[in-house]
């Protein structure tokens, strides 16, 4: 890592010390595949990432970045964050969501956050023990709406079963992401 500068560089450091060679993953939202390819550069041959968008160009993107680079031990679902325990029966180690839109993409196609939270109680729900969720939530993609109904729900969570986290980048212009770090606990 080169600098401790934005959301993204922090949840590269978590990765680094969640994530392991057989560790199970999950993208939310794949987007152009840069989670996605990150996660898969910390997963031997027995780990494995599932993840989800509902747009097709970022699935067909993700796939196309996975196969460059040879890493196969994936599974790739059209569908919304919120229908991950449709697909998802095993427990995982990690999760990252990266909210807003999709960049050079259309910008009226946006996470909300009932779905989000939807899909991140359902996340909590499979999180292996010492495991982890990363959520980073843009406060300008819609008038910091979802960013502030992720807060009141993370705020409700029982504290006895998951630590939960926000930073931000106090000193930064532009509308910097928060990242909100969920770890369940023993």
């Amino acid at each position: 890592m080169n600098d401790f500068n934005n959301v993204n560089s922090v949840i590269k450091l978590i990765i680094g010390l969640k994530v392991k060679e057989n560790s199970i993953v999950l993208d939310c939202t794949v987007g152009n595949g840069n989670d996605t390819e990150y996660l898969s550069s910390y997963l031997g041959d027995k780990g494995f990432i599932y993840g989800f968008d509902i747009q097709q160009n970022a699935i067909e993107a993700t796939k196309t970045r996975l196969s460059s680079i040879g890493f196969e031990n994936y599974q790739l679902f059209f569908d919304g964050h919120e229908n991950i325990d449709k697909h998802i029966k095993e427990e995982i180690d990690f999760a990252v969501y990266n909210l807003g839109y999709l960049p050079k993409s259309d910008h009226m196609i946006i996470t909300k956050s009932e779905t989000t939270i939807q899909s991140i109680s359902k996340a909590m729900d499979l999180l292996s023990i010492g495991g982890c969720i990363c959520v980073a939530s843009y406060i300008s993609h819609d008038n910091g709406v979802e960013y502030h109904n992720i807060k009141k729900f993370l705020k409700s969570v029982d504290q006895q079963h998951f630590n939960v986290a926000e930073m931000d980048f106090v000193n930064q212009k532009n509308f910097p992401a928060h990242l909100f770090i969920i770890e369940k606990r023993n």
